[in-house]
């Protein structure tokens, strides 16, 4: 039977497959390794990540190894910056220009939050835009409106990655992206339009949200509400990714998806965790290592 949302055609309940993140982060990580050697063969540098980490919190530490980690993995040189809390703008920012400049540094990462006293949208623009590896910088937003990025923000590039991965096609298809954040809804609302979706962007004030998510082939969720969204919100046989990481009271992980109810419903659906979170970093070591072949003339 196809991989396409026909899983169904037999009138049968069948649970949604899972989309493996850990797994397809594994495949992309082997290949970056491949492409990553290749770009050191030709110009005698690896592919470098700048990663900044202003500060003393407990889960932006844990979110920067997590990277570094997969970086070693892919063959990626990493350039370790951890400063103090106390750090100026005015260091920060010479810091980031000290890197701009850096030829062994193909992409740069500043892990947020920042401190208050540090303004996020100021830092963010200081990056120079071709090592824009996250891809939050307003050119490459501006390029992705277009439709001609360079860099492609890394949540939604993953999402993108993940449907893919089913065999279902997203050309035709109808998706719905609730939430409209700058970091995942917009971009992803993007890249599918681009790739010939009819999309709809949903948020607060969204009028009978249950009955657009309804109309979904393809609904992808990143609000930050944990299993907000329920079954009964779901089309049958929809491709259902969750972008949301909540803590639980209990200290457990979910989604914004109601996972074991909206399974029995979907055709394909993310976990959480193990889901987006992996790929999220693999599509920055991606740009990371793009950016490095871009430099060396292998694209």
């Amino acid at each position: 039977m196809s991989r396409d949302i026909t899983l169904y055609s037999r009138g049968e309940i069948v649970a949604a497959q899972l989309i493996d993140g850990k797994a397809l982060a594994q495949q992309v990580r082997e290949r970056l390794a491949v492409e990553s050697a290749a770009v050191a063969a030709k110009t005698g540098v690896k592919p470098g990540l700048a990663t900044i980490l202003v500060g003393d919190d407990p889960a932006s530490h844990i979110y920067v190894k997590n990277k570094q980690k997969a970086c070693e993995l892919a063959g990626i040189y990493v350039d370790d910056h951890k400063l103090p809390a106390s750090t100026t703008q005015a260091e920060l920012l010479a810091l980031i220009e000290k890197k701009n400049a850096d030829p062994k540094v193909h992409g740069i990462l500043v892990q947020l939050p920042l401190p208050k006293h540090i303004d996020s949208r100021i830092i963010l623009e200081a990056v120079s835009p071709h090592k824009d590896a996250d891809g939050f910088h307003p050119y490459n937003f501006g390029r992705l409106v277009e439709g001609n990025p360079v860099f492609e923000a890394c949540t939604p590039k993953g999402v993108i990655k993940m449907i893919e991965s089913t065999g279902v096609t997203i050309e035709g298809k109808r998706a719905v992206v609730v939430g409209r954040s700058n970091i995942v809804g917009k971009p992803l609302a993007l890249m599918l339009l681009h790739r010939n979706a009819t999309v709809t962007i949903c948020h607060s004030k969204t009028k009978d949200l249950p009955a657009v998510c309804r109309e979904a082939d393809l609904l992808l969720v990143a609000i930050g509400k944990a299993k907000f969204v329920t079954a009964d919100m779901v089309k049958e046989g929809a491709v259902v990714i969750d972008v949301g990481t909540n803590k639980l009271p209990d200290g457990k992980l979910c989604g914004d998806v109601d996972f074991e109810p909206v399974r029995e419903r979907a055709s394909w659906i993310s976990p959480v965790p193990g889901g987006v979170g992996p790929m999220t970093i693999a599509m920055l070591l991606a740009n990371t290592v793009e950016s490095a072949k871009r430099g060396a003339g292998l694209l």
